[in-house]
């Protein structure tokens, strides 16, 4: 029989590469989807062909369709099948509103937002072949909270979070599952480009009511509950992983 198989976009690094590890030793063959670093795409790959899994390198821009609609077809010709869409790829311009410029709106909302909704397509096409499948797009708090520097990156998150109850009503009929999962500050390499990144992870390790910092392991566990069977009747839902710290004032 044909192992299931997983794309999850960005999975060069941080929560995306931990998410395809994970589901390779859950069993599934791994699209590793990567914009700029080949090398560390290549790194991913090796490791998830360590665990006995097929993986394939697609290099593509997710905020421009075209390069959206080749990988997928590349995907349908290498394997066949999609099982698993986990919509992690991001970017962002991270300055204030009042010095925001065209282009830094237009590559955000393209990478962050637009990338969901025809990768979602596309996913969608290759699911119905084999009875359905899931979806799970990654957010964070900058879309329902105030961050410094974060405007188009929390505004694209918050169209993404739209976006997925949209896809969770209409894809229902295909079996296709649309959720999201948000998360609070993570020391990734992503949090290198914020230039108030010693902050936030500071209030993080102060403030968060748990008593530590969200890691990306618990990004990944809850992106695996919600492609797991007991899951079934979570639909459109944005899960928030941040240890109460959206809770406080």
């Amino acid at each position: 029989m044909t192992n299931k198989v997983a794309l999850i976009t960005g999975s060069s690094r941080g929560i995306g590469k931990s998410t395809a590890l994970r589901l390779a030793k859950e069993g599934y063959d791994i699209v590793v989807n990567y914009a700029r670093s080949k090398k560390a795409a290549l790194e991913t790959a090796a490791e998830i062909e360590a665990l006995g899994r097929k993986a394939l390198v697609v290099k593509a821009n997710v905020g421009d369709v075209s390069k959206i609609k080749t990988m997928f077809e590349e995907i349908g010709a290498h394997f066949g099948r999609l099982d698993v869409f986990v919509s992690n790829a991001a970017s962002g311009v991270l300055r204030p509103a009042m010095e925001l410029e065209e282009s830094h709106w237009e590559w955000t909302m393209n990478i962050n937002s637009k990338a969901l909704l025809f990768c979602a397509q596309e996913a969608a096409k290759l699911m119905e072949k084999n009875g359905g499948g899931k979806i799970v797009s990654i957010s964070s708090l900058g879309s329902i909270r105030y961050l410094e520097n974060y405007t188009t990156v929390g505004v694209s998150k918050a169209a993404l979070e739209a976006l997925t109850r949209y896809l969770a009503v209409e894809l229902a009929p295909k079996n296709i599952r649309v959720n999201a999962v948000s998360g609070g500050a993570i020391d990734t390499e992503a949090l290198l480009h914020f230039p108030n990144r010693e902050e936030m992870l500071e209030e993080a390790r102060q403030k968060t009511p748990a008593g530590r910092m969200v890691e990306i392991d618990d990004m990944v566990n809850t992106i695996m509950f919600l492609l797991s069977d007991g899951s079934d009747m979570i639909r459109g839902q944005t899960i928030i992983v941040d240890g109460g710290i959206s809770l406080l004032v």
